[in-house]
């Protein structure tokens, strides 16, 4: 899931062509403080800062330039940037931050950030967080940052889920404008149920967790929460019974199957057949099915998923990626200087510009001006979620997903509250799981 995540930031910014960009934007926060600072030049003569980025999530232009700009602002320093491949991460970060000479800073997942604070491996940068800008990010998007209290990494950019739409079905649909209610999307999903060349109103496989955690977080609820002094599944919950009835209402529109997920098959590949209305997902994948495609090029739309109320749309759930320091860093004031420069205004302005993400900070939105999927997804994330900060929560997600079965177990005809109850007990048992 997180390489489809991560995915999007070339992707969508391929599909609706955002121009990279160099270095406009805002005045960085605090480079003018320590590119003079007290340091003299051969200080950092000889000192090289290694970063870990993760594959397709540093823009090549924005690399190339904040590269010339950290050695032009700490000169005699080198930055060496190593981009790693997702799969098997986990075990190649664990083994990093274990050793005497980990990369001094590296980019991981929101929802793996508290499982490498928990074990010692990231530097508490509490007491930096104001001058790195923190004082600016969104409450929804550093939550993952955060563990037991403490600072040990910055939110970095985000992106989720909106819905992606075939402009010419819609049009042949008679429908012309975006629904501004859950209601009025269901009337266009009947539309397009009764129109000529579309095989399903809704692509939506029943195992998209995803956007079923989206629903419950927009109900005011979680699949998981503290009961009181741990964490416990909470698929018996109201908010998470409400959230799923409109999953299923979704569903119904759609012939996926219901025992698989957005990835089997991949969705953008139905999607790029082009007889289908809608489906729910990622710039990546309305990327992935331009170009199956060509003739979809400009017949693809976005909108957020809208909500009960025209108001406020449906929550979403929230992937990205933070930065962190490893603890055992050599060269802890050239990290945090990065750090400094790479989440001002003008880099993180200039990094989500490029790639068409959703920026830590609410006030750089207006970088993604003319990327219809970002502007879309930005919207939507006013009501979107992360998944519980604590180490435990790996487990819940390794296969077999307990949230898939409970979905498939409920869209294939169990009662939810027995379902609920049953797998509710799978991820109480394991959130228990030692760490």
């Amino acid at each position: 899931m997180k390489r489809q995540l991560i995915a999007a930031v070339g992707v969508a910014a391929m599909v609706v062509g955002v121009a990279a960009c160099g270095s406009d934007g805002g005045k960085s926060a605090g480079s003018d403080k320590s590119s003079t600072s007290s340091s003299k030049a051969s200080d950092y003569s000889g000192k090289t800062l290694t970063v870990w980025f993760m594959s397709g999530s540093n823009p090549p232009g924005w690399t190339k330039d904040v590269t010339a700009a950290f050695e032009k602002q700490y000169p005699g320093a080198k930055l060496k940037i190593e981009v790693q491949q997702w799969d098997g991460i986990g075990q190649k970060v664990t083994t990093a931050l274990s050793e005497d000479t980990p990369p001094d800073v590296l980019e991981l997942g929101n929802t793996q950030t508290a499982g490498y604070a928990a074990t010692g491996g990231l530097m508490d940068i509490t007491a930096d967080k104001s001058s790195l800008g923190g004082d600016h990010w969104a409450d929804n998007l550093n939550k993952s940052s955060v563990f037991d209290g403490k600072q040990y990494a910055a939110p970095w950019y985000f992106t989720n889920r909106v819905v992606i739409y075939n402009k010419q079905l819609w049009a042949k649909a008679g429908l012309t404008g975006a629904p501004k209610t859950l209601d009025e999307f269901y009337g266009d999903l009947d539309k397009l149920k009764k129109t000529s060349g579309v095989s399903q109103p809704l692509y939506l496989p029943g195992q998209e967790w995803y956007t079923y955690f989206g629903l419950v977080a927009g109900e005011g609820g979680s699949v998981a929460q503290m009961s009181g002094d741990k964490w416990a599944g909470s698929l018996e919950s109201a908010p998470a019974k409400a959230g799923f009835e409109t999953y299923q209402k979704l569903q119904s529109y759609s012939t996926a199957p219901k025992d698989k997920d957005e990835a089997t098959p991949q969705q953008s590949d139905v999607f790029a057949k082009g007889d289908v209305g809608t489906m729910i997902g990622l710039g990546w994948e309305a990327g992935g099915a331009i170009a199956k495609n060509a003739k979809l090029k400009d017949q693809v739309g976005y909108f957020p998923l809208p909500g009960k109320t025209a108001d406020k749309p449906s929550g979403v759930f929230l992937g990205g990626s933070n930065l962190a320091i490893s603890a055992n860093s050599k060269n802890p004031d050239l990290a945090k200087g990065f750090l400094t420069l790479a989440l001002s205004d003008q880099w993180e302005g200039a990094m989500v510009k490029e790639a068409g993400m959703t920026p830590n900070n609410p006030l750089l939105n207006s970088q993604v001006s003319g990327n219809e999927f970002a502007q879309a997804a930005i919207a939507a994330s006013v009501s979107g979620a992360t998944t519980p900060s604590i180490p435990e929560w790996a487990a819940v997600e390794n296969t077999p997903n307990p949230i898939k079965d409970f979905m498939t177990a409920v869209l294939q005809g169990q009662n939810y509250d027995t379902a609920a109850k049953k797998y509710d007990g799978e991820i109480n048992q394991r959130l228990s799981q030692k760490q």
